[in-house]
C-alpha cells in the first residue's frame, strides 16, 4: 500500500486573472512523491498556455505548506532512479520559475525540503508567522535535488545559503524574512487572502508582456534581445501612447 500521506492531491482553481494551486492531503500534511510531482507538472503546463491568467498562487491545505519529499519512497531508490526523480522535479519546478504569471508561494505552514525548494522557484514567497523554512536533506543523508542548491543561495547569498544547506536547519519566518528567502510574514493562514491582494494591486499596474519579458530576461540573461523585442509589440506601443496621452494604459494579454 502507498504511503497514505503520499495521497497528497493537486488542485486547481482559477478565478478571473488568478489561478490558486493548492496541495490538499487527508492527514493535513503534503508531501511530494513521483505522482505528485507528475499531476503538479500537468497543471503548470495548463498555466503555462493561459493567457487569461495573471497571477498563479500555490498553497497548502492542512497543517504544512509542503513538507517535503515521499521518504518512504526515496529510501528503496537506485541511483538511476534518485537521478530520475531529481531530473522530473527540476523540470517542474523550472516550469514554474518560467511561467509567465507572476508567480506566489502562499505558505499557510511549514515549507521543508521539495516545499522550500517550490518556494524559491515563485517571485515572491509568503509565510505564516508561527511557521518554518528550510532544507532538512543533509540531516537525511540527501541534498536538495529540485534546484535548492542553484536558487537559495540567489536570495540569501553563499554564506548564508552554506549555513542553511549544510545544517540543514529551520528557521523561523522572522529569521527568514530577515535573510531575504520570503517577502512577507503574514499573521496567520486566514490573513493570507488580504495580503495578496495587496500584492496584486501592486503588481497590477505593470504590463503582463513585459513582465514575461522581465522574468526571462532575469532567467536568460539576455536583457538586450529581451528589450528589443518590446518593440515589437502591442503593449509598448500602448504604453508609450498612454505616457504621452496622459492616461492609463489598456494592456493586451501576456503574450503581447
Amino acid at each position: 500500500m502507498a504511503n497514505e500521506k503520499s495521497q497528497t492531491e493537486v488542485q486547481l482553481v482559477k478565478d478571473g486573472p488568478v489561478a490558486t494551486v493548492k496541495f490538499v492531503a487527508a492527514t493535513g500534511v503534503n508531501i511530494f512523491s513521483s505522482r505528485v510531482i507528475g499531476n503538479l507538472g500537468t497543471v503548470v503546463a495548463q498555466l503555462a498556455a493561459d493567457p487569461r491568467l495573471r497571477f498563479v498562487v500555490f498553497r497548502g491545505e492542512g497543517r504544512v505548506f509542503l513538507a517535503g519529499a515521499d521518504i518512504s519512497e526515496m529510501s528503496t531508490f537506485t541511483e538511476d532512479q534518485g537521478r530520475a526523480f531529481a531530473k522530473n522535479g527540476h523540470n517542474v519546478f523550472n516550469a514554474i520559475e518560467a511561467l509567465p504569471q507572476i508567480t506566489f508561494a502562499a505558505m499557510n505552514g511549514a515549507a521543508l525540503g521539495g516545499g522550500c525548494e517550490l518556494a524559491v522557484s515563485c517571485d515572491f514567497r509568503l509565510l505564516v508567522k508561527d511557521a518554518k523554512i528550510g532544507s532538512p536533506e543533509t540531516r537525511l543523508g540527501l541534498i536538495p535535488g529540485w534546484g535548492g542548491t542553484q536558487r537559495v543561495p540567489k536570495y540569501v547569498g553563499l554564506g548564508v545559503a552554506r549555513r542553511l544547506l549544510f545544517s540543514g536547519e529551520a528557521i523561523t519566518a522572522e529569521e527568514a524574512y530577515r535573510i531575504g528567502l520570503v517577502d512577507e510574514v503574514v499573521p496567520t493562514a486566514a490573513d493570507l487572502d488580504a495580503v495578496l491582494q495587496k500584492w496584486f494591486k501592486l503588481l497590477a499596474p505593470g504590463s503582463p508582456a513585459a513582465i514575461a519579458r522581465v522574468k526571462r530576461a532575469m532567467h536568460s540573461r539576455d536583457e538586450i534581445g529581451e528589450f528589443g523585442t518590446c518593440f515589437s509589440t502591442s503593449d509598448a506601443r500602448e504604453g508609450t501612447r498612454a505616457f504621452l496621452e496622459k492616461r492609463q494604459p489598456g494592456w493586451a494579454q501576456w503574450p503581447g
